[in-house]
């Protein structure tokens, strides 16, 4: 299996793309175990700067190509624009090559608009879907749940909203072996009466749906774990990742401040240390790696942009995951 990085990608640049390549190569990778069949890395993006990178690391056993890009698309340029001006980008010529079937996965931590305008205006959508989607997944006090649309349709149907849980459940269903996923609308009450038209509307075909819809779930119950796909526009799905990836760091940087305060509390934070780890494993974006463009006939995963080495190592393992289990093809049966 062949999956590329976007090399130029993310706030950090070409390093943190590079080393998370090679982690996800070496032995300890997490997923490494269970992989079906061996994987190679294809990073895409600027040829002289890759090799200087994988020189740093001595990487030159690693199954690793370079697939040269001139251009880059920085993370304020406009989507739209930024695919059409550079044609050259990591971006476009990673989704180039998914669509030519040269790759089985993209991975990347560049400009998210960028990247959902190039695959969505590349890539064949599967059949019957009308609107591609972001899945990500969330922490919650049990384990986690998978929000979807965060971010790539603004503006939503009622049948978008339909069609996102049914590719959500599909993806919970084989890459997280969840048998019977609950299926959560979020509203701002649970009664049926409550939500705007949108909710209210797409409340009605959930329900006529086959999918195990739990009916409407408030923001306070996503953390409860309640729904195993909790389902929205992209507006509102977006600013609900964003709120819980920023208190979910300043809990941690809460609990350091508080520990610093006095010897005895860092000698049981020292006791704690395994707790505390934990902790952050459970809540922090990089444990996640990638969300997945869900509903197009390729492995597009999405990185946040400040990843580090590890989320993009956990991203490619998502990727690997996603393909091995043929969610494009589960989606595809179960949306027709």
């Amino acid at each position: 299996m062949k999956i590329a990085v976007d090399a130029m990608g993310g706030d950090r640049g070409v390093s943190v793309n590079v080393l998370g390549a090679i982690k996800a190569l070496s032995p300890e990778g997490v997923g490494q175990v269970a992989r079906k069949q061996p994987i190679s890395i294809v990073l895409v993006g600027k040829k002289e700067v890759i090799k200087k990178e994988l020189a740093k690391h001595g990487a030159t056993t690693f199954p690793i190509e370079i697939k040269d890009a001139s251009q880059a698309v920085e993370m304020d340029e406009d989507p739209l624009e930024a695919c059409r001006n550079k044609p050259d980008s990591s971006i476009m010529v990673g989704v180039k090559m998914l669509k030519e079937k040269k790759i089985d996965g993209f991975v990347s931590a560049g400009n998210t608009g960028a990247y959902t305008a190039a695959a969505t205006l590349t890539l064949n959508k599967i059949k019957k879907v009308k609107r591609p989607a972001i899945a990500s997944l969330f922490p919650t006090v049990k384990d986690f749940c998978v929000i979807t649309d965060v971010g790539a349709n603004a503006e939503c149907k009622p049948k978008f909203l339909y069609q996102f849980a049914t590719m959500a459940e599909e993806y919970v269903k084989y890459v997280y072996k969840r048998r019977i996923p609950r299926v959560g609308l979020l509203s701002i009450g649970h009664e049926k009466s409550k939500g705007n038209k949108l909710v209210k509307d797409t409340y009605d075909l959930l329900m006529e749906s086959d999918l195990n819809f739990i009916g409407n779930i408030e923001g306070g119950d996503i953390i409860k774990g309640v729904a195993d796909v909790v389902v929205c526009d992209g507006f509102t799905g977006n600013i609900v990742l964003k709120f819980g990836e920023s208190v979910a760091q300043a809990v941690i940087d809460i609990l350091k401040d508080e520990i610093g305060q006095s010897v005895f509390r860092k000698v049981g934070a020292g006791m704690m240390k395994g707790s505390f780890q934990g902790l952050k494993d459970r809540m922090l974006y990089e444990e996640v790696g990638g969300a997945p463009l869900l509903g197009l006939d390729g492995t597009c995963i999405i990185c946040h942009g400040d990843s580090n080495a590890n989320a993009i190592k956990n991203a490619i393992n998502v990727a690997v995951e996603f393909e091995e289990q043929g969610v494009i093809k589960h989606i595809e049966e179960n949306i027709s």
